[in-house]
């Protein structure tokens, strides 16, 4: 039981909300193996050990806004309740409310998966700048070719979607 989900599974389900990475209590209940009404039970009953920084509350338009974006959060549209949000200090604190074998080596994966994704980012920050200071270091004749990597670096903007189909007017 060295590994009950990979990162994989798990990096995908880590998102950013308002600026911090975090993760749904939904996408936390089923790794471990409980049901999301459980995990915010046990979670209820030891509120103390959440504060804001830890965990937070979900508004209906952040949770709208995540119907959007993605298709696994449909069930979420017509929800009654707001989904909980749990920072890396708040999954960490999961694995004492949630005392089981199975919760602390989903806790541990899960830490790794933050550790990793956080690696990811400062080297890519990492790369960018090493990639300035040889730009800075040598001729304007790979000016084209250190441009053309700073382009792949930076994120494109998303591009509007055409409507398919008939309209009516």
């Amino acid at each position: 039981m060295d590994q009950v989900i990979p990162s994989e599974v798990i990096l995908p389900r880590i998102l950013i909300t308002r600026g911090k990475r975090v993760m749904l209590d939904r996408d936390l209940a089923e790794p471990y193996g409980v049901a999301t009404k459980v995990l915010n039970q046990a979670v209820k009953r030891n509120i103390r050990r959440f504060p804001m920084d830890f965990m937070f509350q979900l508004t209906k338009s952040e949770q709208l806004g995540l119907v959007t974006i993605c298709d696994r959060f449909k069930s979420l549209k017509h929800s009654s309740s707001q989904s909980y949000a749990f920072t890396e200090q708040g999954v960490a604190m999961l694995s004492s409310v949630l005392n089981s074998e199975r919760a602390i080596m989903v806790n541990i994966q899960i830490m790794r998966a933050f550790t990793q994704l956080r690696r990811m980012i400062f080297t890519n920050v990492d790369f960018r700048r090493k990639i300035e200071a040889m730009e800075r270091k040598y001729d304007k004749q790979f000016a084209i070719v250190f441009q053309a990597i700073k382009e792949l670096l930076t994120p494109s903007p998303s591009k509007e979607k055409k409507i398919i189909g008939f309209r009516v007017e």
